[in-house]
């Protein structure tokens, strides 16, 4: 008798820890950085339109673009770039100066400040005229 309670709890028990675990399937996808190709496919594709309408704000050219952000789309800079450049004919709004150079492309290394002779030399100078104390 004792058999016949047992069994169908112990199904249960597989079946409930069965659920809970495909259930959190999601949750253990996303800690991993396990991403759907569908839902990436739409991240990227909305990057691109945001990066193209911003390379358009700001005057930069499309080939720039492309060449900068080559992991995106470039249909999709191209979209954004395209929906931008007619707000801002529709608006009648003027390109905005890009205060920061571009981003490097990845993959590239970051160049480092060179010293050059001259400004070594200065700051030799500037060390032997400031006064002791």
């Amino acid at each position: 008798m004792f058999d016949q309670v047992l069994k169908p709890m112990r199904a249960l028990l597989i079946v409930s820890a069965l659920l809970l675990g495909l259930s959190g399937c999601d949750l253990i996808q996303q800690k991993l950085g396990i991403e759907a190709p569908a839902v990436k496919a739409a991240r990227l594709d909305a990057e691109g339109q945001a990066v193209g309408s911003a390379c358009r704000q700001s005057g930069r050219a499309i080939e720039d673009c492309y060449s900068i952000y080559s992991w995106l789309s470039k249909a999709s800079i191209y979209q954004g770039w395209r929906d931008m450049d007619a707000y801002m004919r529709d608006n009648k709004l003027e390109t905005v100066e890009p205060q920061l150079p571009p981003p490097q492309p990845p993959g590239s290394r970051k160049r480092t400040p060179t010293v050059t002779e001259e400004s070594a030399s200065e700051a030799r100078t500037d060390q032997k005229a400031a006064p002791k104390q």
